[in-house]
């Protein structure tokens, strides 16, 4: 049987090609799973840092959607950038480690922002999310708690890291960069020094604090002052082969 036979055979249950979140049905939301290694003196969050209020659910969904906001309307090599398009969520760390994968851009497009792709004779689709009647053209997933136990600066870096790899045009695709290491560059080291410089500039433009106090914290302390750490969780979006395609 060929691969497009087995699709077609397969059809009825295929996954819808837009999944849509609204006031009727919300993006789901989970609360984070903490780890037990925690030293007493992690879980005392200083007072003078602001993260909210306290004994309410730290949204960190909304807290990375508001900084973000930030930094695209601040910081000008970043403007493109519109986060009413975007859904900032979170996927649960499974081990206790510092390393390891802290966060994910999943762009909703292919190539300069196409829907559509032509696969080995099949024409695909990426599924297409839409939150309160926009189309999302990009999911920035963190790995939490592993990112929020990272230091100040590294949050910042892997922030830039993963909001650079967005498209300057904006278009659902990731920015495409010149030869072989098309989305990181041939150096880690220095895209990553890049990106902390960018974000020492961000950071020195006379900012508000109170949009990024809350990094100045870790998991156990935004636990214990909130009671809990919640946030957005989406499926990752699915490649799906067009029925018109399939005969």
């Amino acid at each position: 049987m060929t691969t497009a036979n087995r699709m077609a055979g397969a059809a009825y249950r295929m996954p819808p090609l837009e999944v849509l979140w609204d006031a009727a049905s919300p993006l789901p939301i989970a609360e984070v799973r903490g780890h037990a290694r925690h030293a007493p003196s992690d879980w005392e969050a200083p007072p003078w840092i602001d993260s909210g209020i306290p004994g309410e659910p730290f949204h960190f969904s909304d807290h990375m959607r508001r900084l973000c906001g930030d930094i695209a309307a601040r910081y000008e090599p970043l403007q493109h950038i519109d986060v009413s398009r975007m859904i900032f969520a979170f996927a649960q760390s499974r081990n206790l480690r510092s390393h390891g994968l802290q966060a994910r851009v999943t762009p909703l497009r292919f190539h300069n922002g196409d829907l559509t792709r032509v696969h080995h004779g099949v024409n695909f689709q990426v599924q297409r999310f839409i939150h309160d009647s926009r189309d999302i053209l990009y999911v920035m997933t963190f790995c939490l708690p592993r990112f929020l136990n990272r230091n100040f600066d590294d949050k910042f870096v892997t922030i830039f890291h993963e909001m650079f790899h967005l498209s300057a045009a904006f278009d659902g695709d990731l920015r495409r960069h010149h030869g072989r290491y098309s989305v990181h560059t041939a150096s880690q080291k220095r895209y990553d020094e890049e990106m902390a410089a960018m974000a020492r500039e961000y950071l020195q433009s006379g900012v508000d604090p109170k949009l990024h106090d809350f990094l100045r914290l870790n998991f156990a302390q935004l636990r214990q002052r909130h009671g809990s750490v919640i946030g957005y969780t989406t499926p990752r979006p699915k490649l799906i082969p067009l029925r018109s395609s399939l005969y």
